[in-house]
């Protein structure tokens, strides 16, 4: 059997944990699920990293012993995981007896095989970064990352040889060219290395300046320096050296970190790795940053994303999503609220949301709620089944490539088709005509492939997952599932078993409002009073509104006025052979996205006029309300041009 183990880096425990902590480990989840159903047996890792200069500081800063502080805040992260339905299989501190152990064991091998020596260094500490600056490191003589300038100390201290194996890393990267990705990571690396300023790396501290660390096994007076310390963890974790869980999962390790602590698990870790005679890690898998207004998130600037107060405003699968779908593996992202809200709306409400709904509107409708049996398939079927295998593979490879967002829009081509082949195949239209069997075929071709989209949506929205799954009457077991064997496999949804009436996982939802700025008080202007006559509401005649030719129609696309702001160009589907265009004044209100797969009221016999040099064909109805704009729209679906009486 094929293995997998993920581990994020041990959080550091100087701070709470945010965005970036629920992105990292998130993403590990999604991971190791995704290889679970891939038929692989997994283990995940995640923790704490509870030692060095910033924890005592922080410690003292809050009136706690080192102990005591770490003990809160390591709990704040064991905590969250949980309630952002982490499938961790464990959980590690670096200040439990089982990692100090390891810590001590390693250190002495590499000690007593000439890797480590004793020497003095002067040098440019960063008590932030817990390490020596060279003077070309800094950036105007500042540490580049906290921009403060570094205190110059010397002392004498334990050293790692590191240069000694910068050939044999170089050497190690080039022959596998996947051990650092993506690829731009791997280059840094490589660029580093090639510069030949690789230095020996301190590992430890003297007492007499900290004493908040595991204690060196070869000298007393010293305690260990962070990274030789905490990378420990990852095979502390699984027993080394003669535990049943390092000998089965240490040769597919796989590492997923921020881009910041690139260098120490890049180049570190691999050289401490050899001299401790222990074979590398499989992958080095590295994220780039979430940003917020362009800006790297910061408790010192004040713009920190809390993870829950994200999945609590907006439910944690829709979150989990977001975070999977927004950000390019490897490249920056900005985070906001806004395009949270946009995402889930076009793509869970508006298209996986609106599949589910009407197709188990339309199996209660049709065929009393039972799955029907399929009859024989028509070439449009043929297609969808197709586009649908397409879709599973392209999720499979690129998610196997870290390429998550590829990966979900890869399977969304599923999800479009699918609400295209209920619009193609018109099942209202077989039911009204009496054809039962090739609206049985329709019916289970869409329930198949809703099975199908459910069960590759499981790494990503576990909990959406299987609810979508017992919607269609089925219990979720990830053991029994084999997602290369989709690709192949048709038929696996049951025919007679009840699915549910409706879904409504995936409500649309609003932004906050944002409060308005007081306005001064404008001085009453008198008016002229007005007569009854003038407050009558101007009555019609029922004549004059049976010219109304109102329908309901799909928006299909939607883009903005190229000369207006305020307009945008809606293509809706109001069961004419060719789209509507409609120019609304919408683009206030709604992002074009936000439109796209849902139906509205169109005033169809409208007079055509253009505006803004663009064809509008209709009006779209809607409401003014205090908190913007509604749209008219039937409370359930309905065909594109059924009429409004």
């Amino acid at each position: 059997m094929q293995r997998f183990y993920i581990t994020t880096p041990i959080y550091y425990v100087n701070a709470k944990p945010h965005l970036g902590h629920a992105y990292t480990t998130t993403v590990a989840d999604s991971l190791n699920r995704f290889h679970r159903l891939m038929g692989e047996e997994t283990y995940f890792l995640t923790g704490t990293d509870e030692h060095g200069d910033k924890i005592v500081q922080a410690a003292e800063s809050n009136g706690q012993t080192p102990q005591e502080y770490v003990d809160v805040i390591s709990k704040l992260f064991k905590d969250l995981w949980p309630n952002m339905n982490i499938s961790n299989n464990d959980f590690i501190r670096t200040t439990e007896p089982r990692h100090k152990e390891v810590v001590r064991q390693i250190l002495q091998k590499v000690y007593d095989a000439g890797d480590i020596y004793f020497g003095e260094y002067g040098g440019h500490y960063c008590f932030g970064c817990e390490r020596f600056y060279t003077e070309k490191e800094l950036v105007n003589g500042l540490c580049p990352d906290h921009q403060t300038k570094p205190e110059y100390i010397a002392e004498k201290n334990y050293f790692f040889k590191m240069s000694k194996y910068r050939d044999w890393l170089l050497e190690h990267i080039n022959q596998n060219p996947d051990f650092i990705r993506p690829e731009r990571y791997r280059n840094e690396v490589v660029s580093l290395l090639e510069s030949g300023e690789l230095e020996d790396l301190c590992i430890s501290r003297p007492k007499s300046r900290l004493t908040w660390g595991i204690e060196l096994p070869f000298d007393a007076d010293y305690v260990t320096y962070v990274w030789f310390d905490a990378l420990i963890n990852y095979v502390a974790a699984l027993g080394w050296p003669d535990g049943e869980k390092f000998k089965k999962f240490w040769p597919v390790a796989n590492h997923m970190v921020a881009k910041d602590i690139l260098k120490p698990h890049a180049i570190f870790w691999p050289t401490m790795l050899k001299a401790a005679g222990i074979e590398p890690y499989q992958h080095l898998n590295v994220h780039g940053y979430w940003l917020v207004e362009d800006t790297k998130m910061s408790k010192s600037i004040g713009n920190v994303v809390e993870p829950l107060a994200m999945k609590d405003a907006y439910g944690l699968d829709a979150f989990r999503y977001f975070l999977l779908r927004e950000m390019s593996f490897g490249q920056d992202s900005s985070f906001s609220e806004k395009a949270l809200v946009g995402r889930l709306n076009a793509d869970l409400a508006n298209d996986l949301g609106n599949l589910f709904n009407r197709t188990l509107s339309m199996t209660h409708k049709y065929f009393g709620g039972q799955i029907p049996r399929p009859d024989v398939e028509d070439v449009v079927d043929a297609e969808i089944k197709k586009i649908g295998q397409d879709a599973m593979q392209s999720f499979q490879d690129f998610f196997s490539e870290l390429k998550f967002s590829r990966a979900l829009e890869g399977l969304w081509e599923l999800v479009r088709g699918l609400n295209k082949y209920i619009d193609e195949t018109a099942p209202w239209a077989l039911f009204k005509a009496g054809n039962t069997g090739r609206l049985s075929t329709v019916i289970y071709v869409l329930l198949e492939n809703m099975r199908k989209i459910a069960v590759h949506l499981w790494p990503v929205m576990p909990e959406a997952s299987e609810k979508m799954l017992e919607q269609l009457g089925i219990a979720f077991a990830p053991e029994k599932v084999n997602l290369p064997k989709e690709l192949d496999v048709w038929g696996l949804i049951e025919s007679d078993i009840t699915v549910a009436e409706t879904s409504n996982l995936f409500p649309r939802v609003d932004l906050p409002a944002e409060e308005a700025p007081a306005e001064p008080a404008k001085k009453a202007k008198k008016t002229p009073k007005k007569d009854k006559a003038e407050e009558t509401v101007c009555e019609i005649e029922f004549e004059d509104f049976q010219k109304l030719d109102l329908r309901v129609g799909t928006v299909r696309e939607v883009e903005k006025h190229p000369d207006a702001d305020r307009l945008l160009l809606v293509k809706v589907d109001t069961g004419d052979k060719d789209l509507r265009q409609v120019v609304a004044g919408l683009a206030d209100y709604f992002e074009p996205a936000d439109l796209v797969g849902k139906q509205v009221v169109v005033v169809a016999n409208l007079k055509p006029r253009k505006l803004r040099k663009q064809l509008s064909q209709g009006m779209v109805l809607a409401v003014k309300t205090d908190k913007g704009m509604e749209l008219l729209t039937p409370t359930g679906q309905v065909p594109p041009g059924s009429k409004v009486s």
